[in-house]
């Protein structure tokens, strides 16, 4: 039971990490398109 729970609790950990990846990822391409617009390059 308690390898069950392990295996529960390590899935959710990742999952978790890889929601967190993505949020950076995106926070980094909504600066660089900011910075973009700002020298003229607004596409």
């Amino acid at each position: 039971m308690t390898t069950i729970r392990t295996l529960a609790l390590l899935a959710t950990l990742a999952l978790a990490a890889c929601n967190t990846v993505a949020g950076v990822g995106q926070d980094i391409t909504g600066g660089a398109q900011a910075v973009g617009n700002m020298i003229g390059g607004g596409y």
